[in-house]
């Protein structure tokens, strides 16, 4: 194995650990707050503060990696990352935890940008670099169903402290890989260090985060939610002009007039809006509708994410194939046929009769997976880390604001369902079913974008391509 495969096993093993504590903590709440005695708010900032600075910090990170080097940032980042696990695991109460899972996001924030910035300075064959983000994306759709099946493992058989504690070992030989492997990689030339810009891309993401987490429990309407949306559309306005006007900014925003890049992005985000909402609420409807144990729900999501990483794997082919525009809106016409095709299921559903549904959004949602390539691919390459932060911290604002307004759906329908008599299961059922719905729908919209906004880079590069060139030699995806 050469040493461009052993840098994409640390970038994968990194990738894996940092998704996995996205959902690893959820299964073993009821254990961490009776054994810690944490309060309802408690145990929601346990899961809400590694959110919070991860998805605040995404795009420091991917500023300091171009800046700074990704090799180093992502060493610092992971070693951030292990030491924060190793402390969640000793936390003897909830400020302890909190803080420990705050470093986590931290450590996230850093190493998370850095993992398709190492892929594109790595593999600078746009066919090999592609086939690197597909593997890349299926790591991390495994790990979205490992992370309940291991946390639920864990608790039940171990101790809720091992789903913290498996991530010291990971990290330790994650480190020494990549320490050894990964090439340093950094901006061709240097640039003036943006603080104008990182400092206001910051307050927005945090206060947009923060908001979206927060509303359910504060209210809407109240002042400080209002206030925090206030905070993130004025620091994201400002950052726009900041970034207009600077010589040298943090994020290009001409890169938002090209289509597929902006098209790319707003796809990507519906995409994340459907798959991790109805990721969310179909947990709880597995196990408070179906009677299913934790272990068991988890599990029944392990065949979708077993689909969903071999298709993204073999999506660079395809999309090479049929094209990236055509492979893509495919995948996520598919996606959305599948959870629509949820909300057919009822109180009376089995293990069995959810996998057709399942199977098929798996197979879509790893298909999408040149939507990636694309938005790399029209990035400068020594902007590759703000670029890969610019993709994550777009899908984890959409993740939240999936689980955000489908909750509100459902909350709202099943609240209807209530006043009207339904008996709690089927009330659930038709708020589940509404949120469903919703997701559905804009999956299939995100399918549209991307048909439209990838169109016109499939055509480029056939227009670009060689007269003695074959078709199999284009890459189409970005």
């Amino acid at each position: 194995m050469n040493r461009n495969r052993w840098t994409l096993v640390a970038v994968g093993l990194a990738t894996f650990m940092t998704y996995l504590d996205n959902n690893i903590v959820n299964v073993a709440i009821p254990d961490i707050q009776r054994e810690l005695g944490l309060s309802t708010a408690g145990i929601e900032w346990v899961v809400s503060a590694y959110i919070l600075t991860f998805a605040g910090l995404l795009l420091n990170g991917g500023r300091l990696a171009d800046a700074f080097g990704r090799r180093r940032l992502f060493i610092i980042g992971l070693a951030v990352f292990t030491a924060s696990s190793l402390l969640a695991g000793f936390a003897d109460g909830a400020s302890a935890l909190i803080a420990a899972r705050a470093l986590q996001g931290i450590g996230a924030a850093a190493v998370t940008p850095t993992t398709l910035a190492i892929i594109s300075a790595t593999f600078t064959d746009p066919r090999e670099r592609n086939a690197a983000v597909g593997i890349w994306g299926g790591v991390g759709a495994l790990a979205l169903a490992v992370g309940p099946v291991l946390g639920g493992f864990l608790t039940q058989h171990v101790s809720w402290e091992w789903i913290f504690w498996i991530n010291v070992p990971v990290g330790i030989g994650t480190i020494a890989l990549g320490a050894w492997a990964i090439r340093e990689s950094r901006e061709d030339e240097a640039r003036s260090f943006d603080l104008a810009g990182l400092v206001l891309s910051t307050t927005s993401l945090f206060a947009l985060t923060w908001a979206l987490i927060e509303g359910h429990d504060r209210g809407w309407t109240s002042a400080g939610i209002l206030g925090a949306f206030a905070v993130a559309a004025a620091t994201a306005l400002a950052f726009i002009g900041v970034e207009r006007r600077v010589e040298q900014p943090m994020v290009d925003v001409s890169l938002f007039a090209r289509r597929e890049f902006t098209g790319g992005i707003v796809a990507l985000m519906l995409w994340a809006f459907g798959l991790f909402g109805i990721y969310f609420f179909t947990s709880l409807y597995l196990q408070g509708v179906l009677g299913f144990s934790p272990t068991k729900a988890g599990t029944a999501f392990v065949p979708m994410a077993v689909l969903m990483a071999v298709s993204a794997v073999v999506s660079d082919r395809v999309a090479a194939r049929f094209g990236a525009y055509r492979s893509t809106a495919f995948g996520m016409v598919a996606m959305g046929l599948g959870i629509a095709s949820t909300a057919l299921l009822g109180a009376d559903a089995t293990f069995l009769s959810l996998m057709p549904s399942f199977a098929v959004i798996g197979i879509g949602g790893g298909l999408t997976i040149p939507l990636t390539a694309t938005v790399l691919g029209v990035m400068p390459t020594g902007q590759a880390g703000v670029a890969s932060a610019v993709f994550n911290a777009s899908r984890e604002v959409a993740g939240l604001l999936g689980i955000t307004v489908i909750g509100a759906v459902l909350t709202s329908r099943q609240a209807d369902a209530l006043a009207a008599g339904h008996t709690p299961v089927d009330a659930y059922l038709t708020g589940y079913r509404a949120g469903l719905v919703l997701a559905a729908v804009l999956v299939l919209a995100g399918g549209a974008v991307a048909f439209a906004s990838l169109r016109r880079a499939h055509h480029e590069a056939q227009h670009e391509v060689e007269p003695d060139e074959t078709r199999e030699d284009l890459v189409l995806a970005g």
